[in-house]
């Protein structure tokens, strides 16, 4: 692998302060921190963040004790499993994403809640101000439902004779993203194709449907039950032949075509900072949220390749990393 790996942070612009405040935490008796993690099925991730925890000095069973929770790709679990991590009273909640953020706040108004990665927080309506975080909630978002419609573009530079596009839609996710990719496509003259997907068994079936519609590619929407499920997706992808753009890296690393979005695993390791301050005495309402303003090209050559494939120039020339 070859690249330049570049990111920036940029904090929400400073603001008054928010009328909502937050339990303020002491230190166990035991010594031991209570971190609860909802996972909606993205392990390798909340793994970044344990390891940035550790680096911090919480060492799991020493300083810390981690209470996990995780729907494994199923997005109907994740009601259940957050009521089930409230009830056992953690000192901090972290998650990712929508669907499990909404459902730990519809949870718990008291207990702090840190995004580890969040789409678009504000148009999710999970906070108004970035640099007010309001009730127990803060973390990092980026600018996702912009991105999608990057995405669109991306592809057709990749295939500049692109006519129809089948695009993979999480119902679970933001209506945010889906619009803005129609919006794209339709500036670009390109047809679209939605597909709209419930549950990990209609994978097949949606690959199958953009096929028989005439799709010359797929875009498959931010979702992290897709990624959850990236290495079957980016499998199916090959086995149809479809030229494929996904959210971020960890679906070109295991062999999917291109990425453009979030390095999210340095997003899950930034959201430890927040844990650890909160642990110190932080309120939620103290900590604005926070925006990347860098995001990557990821283009697997390999891939490509085997689609027969040529990457242009240009393209080759903004890609972040490239995967040989």
């Amino acid at each position: 692998m070859i690249g330049r790996r570049t990111f920036i942070f940029v904090l929400a612009a400073s603001g008054g302060l928010a009328a909502f405040s937050t339990r303020t935490l002491s230190q166990p008796a035991d010594n031991i921190w209570r971190v609860g993690i909802l996972d909606p099925g993205i392990p390798h991730l909340f793994r970044a963040f344990r390891d940035a925890m550790a680096e911090r000095g919480y060492v799991d069973g020493k300083n810390v004790s981690y209470l996990v929770m995780t729907a494994e790709g199923l997005a109907n679990r994740v009601p259940t499993l957050s009521a089930e991590l409230v009830a056992l009273k953690p000192d901090v909640l972290v998650t990712a994403a929508t669907l499990p953020t909404r459902s730990l706040m519809r949870q718990t108004s008291s207990i702090p809640i840190v995004v580890a990665a969040i789409g678009d927080a504000t148009s999710a309506g999970i906070v108004h101000n970035l640099a007010k975080p309001e009730h127990n909630v803060t973390g990092l978002t980026f600018l996702n439902t912009e991105l999608s419609g990057k995405r669109i573009q991306l592809l057709k530079s990749l295939l500049p004779q692109l006519r129809k596009v089948a695009v993979l839609n999480d119902v679970n996710s933001q209506a945010s993203y889906l619009a803005e990719t129609l919006r794209a496509a339709k500036d670009l003259g390109v047809q679209v194709q939605r597909v709209d997907v419930r549950t990990s068994d209609e994978f097949d079936s949606a690959y199958e449907q953009a096929k028989r519609g005439g799709a010359e590619a797929v875009d498959v929407l931010a979702s992290p039950f897709f990624n959850a499920n990236r290495v079957g997706l980016v499998q199916l992808a090959a086995q149809h032949r479809m030229p494929t753009i996904y959210e971020s890296r960890e679906y070109a690393e295991s062999g999917g075509l291109m990425t453009y979005g979030q390095d999210l695993a340095v997003l899950f390791r930034r959201a430890a900072s927040y844990v650890e301050k909160i642990l110190r005495g932080r309120k939620t309402t103290d900590l604005p949220w926070e925006q990347p303003t860098n995001f990557e090209l990821v283009i697997n050559l390999k891939t490509a390749r085997a689609l027969g494939l040529t990457v242009p120039q240009a393209l080759m020339l903004l890609a972040n990393d490239i995967i040989e």
